[in-house]
């Protein structure tokens, strides 16, 4: 039997039965008459929120041709290569040496490109950045850091596994639906960015993420399920993006998430940056935690291990300032975790020794309830609406500055997600955080 196969049948004494049920088939709909970017300001509301829109810069000429985004991969992607890479489970790696290269491409040609490629599709959902009434005012010298956490849909999966009835197999053709994900990323133009599900990173997202002063990192699962569907790209996993100019790395830690002492199929990329106009050190990681109903418990102990870890490499790295203290580094946890926040991971983070709380409890009135949804699909077995990704922060040290809020029901639309204006059944979420001042930088 297959490891990853064997490994499962162990861990099946955890899990309870899934449920499942039926959903009839309809018409997509789109949007009719709409715009791209469709952003505009909102005013406060009795929430204790004040809400404005991210704006764009202004086209700039160029004298180039915009490059085109890297076709899909063939069957000669990098697939052996990924397998055979090694999965340490040490919580700290040696860093790797990176080429500290230029951009060679302007993000506002590219972003018209992504136009250019989705005009006959309609716009993405209309979202504002929010602002807690209650932040303080940000220090000219702590400048916010934007983080995006997406989980984007393998594209193996959407086509061959997932079964989103409503969705058009046409809304998830890789030729536009890969510029409507740039184009989403463009738009936030985020510090880092995390994501799941990603078969195409090194035929993609790597070269064109690298082009725009990004450095990245990838670990694919040790048996994905894209592997299953013909003509796949490879096996999907998670990638970590960081801005060159803003961040330099300290060390890099691929972690394969263990429960019982039994490695298992999900994986955790963690990172130590350290921000070159200060010298402050920020510790994030992403990952993608095992899916479906009845797999609560694995859940848990994943998420057990991810968190010792964690411990583990915020303690060994140390002040990079005098001014910062003896304790540990600012951590930054992005991921779909596949739990509500009923679930036992949950709980787990959320009381964890590390002192981590989720961002977007701050969208709500009380700023302790998570949205109602991050993802929102339709497949056989039924409609599904859940919270199940989160950005989780290190509380006491850093603060939320803004949050890109959530689509509506409307907004998403009958056939809910992917579609033709949204190109994965997750949404992206967003938020702008700055490291907290001590007492001596107040005075």
């Amino acid at each position: 039997m297959n490891p990853a196969r064997r490994c499962s049948a162990l861990l099946s004494q955890l899990c309870a039965p899934s449920r499942g049920g039926t959903a009839a088939r309809g018409p997509l709909s789109q949007a009719a008459g709409s715009t791209r970017y469709c952003h505009s300001a909102v005013s406060g509301g009795e929430g204790g929120l004040k809400r404005t829109c991210p704006q764009l810069k202004p086209s700039r000429a160029s004298n180039t041709g915009a490059a085109s985004v890297c076709p899909m991969g063939g069957s000669s992607s990098r697939l052996f290569g990924t397998l055979a890479q090694s999965l340490n489970s040490a919580p700290l790696a040696q860093p790797e040496a990176y080429p500290e290269e230029n951009p060679d491409q302007d993000p506002e040609e590219l972003l018209r490109e992504c136009e250019e490629v989705l005009q006959r599709r309609p716009a993405r959902p209309h979202r504002n950045l929010v602002y807690p009434s209650s932040m303080a005012p940000r220090h000219k010298h702590n400048s916010s850091i934007r983080i995006m956490q997406w989980n984007i849909l393998a594209q193996a999966l959407g086509e061959g596994k997932d079964g989103f009835i409503r969705c058009p197999l046409d809304a998830l053709n890789w030729e536009e639906r890969k510029y409507l994900i740039l184009e989403e990323i463009l738009t936030y133009s985020p510090d880092i960015l995390c994501l799941q599900e990603v078969d195409h990173y090194y035929d993609t997202f790597q070269p064109i993420m690298a082009s725009l002063g990004y450095q990245g990192s990838f670990l694919a699962k040790p048996w994905s399920p894209c592997l299953d569907v013909e003509q796949n790209n490879g096996p999907d996993g998670c990638a970590l993006f960081y801005r060159r100019s803003r961040f330099s790395l300290q060390a890099t830690a691929h972690l394969r998430l263990s429960a019982m002492m039994l490695p298992t199929n999900q994986v955790a990329i963690v990172q130590t940056l350290s921000c070159r106009a200060t010298g402050r050190r920020l510790c994030v990681a992403v990952t993608h935690l095992k899916a479906r109903s009845g797999w609560e418990r694995l859940r848990s102990v994943q998420g057990a291990d991810l968190l010792q870890s964690l411990r583990s490499i915020t303690s060994q790295g140390g002040p990079s300032r005098p001014e910062e203290g003896a304790g540990p580094v600012p951590l930054v946890v992005c991921g779909d975790f596949n739990a509500e926040p009923s679930e036992d991971v949950y709980r787990r983070f959320s009381s964890s020794t590390l002192r981590l709380d989720s961002a977007y409890k701050m969208l709500s009135s009380d700023g302790q309830t998570e949205p109602a949804y991050t993802s929102w699909k339709i497949r056989p077995s039924g409609e599904s609406c859940s919270t199940l990704d989160y950005i989780w922060y290190t509380h006491d040290a850093l603060s939320v500055d803004c949050l890109l809020d959530i689509p509506t029901e409307e907004q998403i639309g009958p056939d809910r997600l992917p579609s033709y204006h949204y190109p994965s059944d997750h949404l992206s979420l967003l938020c702008d955080l700055s490291f907290r001042e001590g007492p001596h930088m107040l005075m």
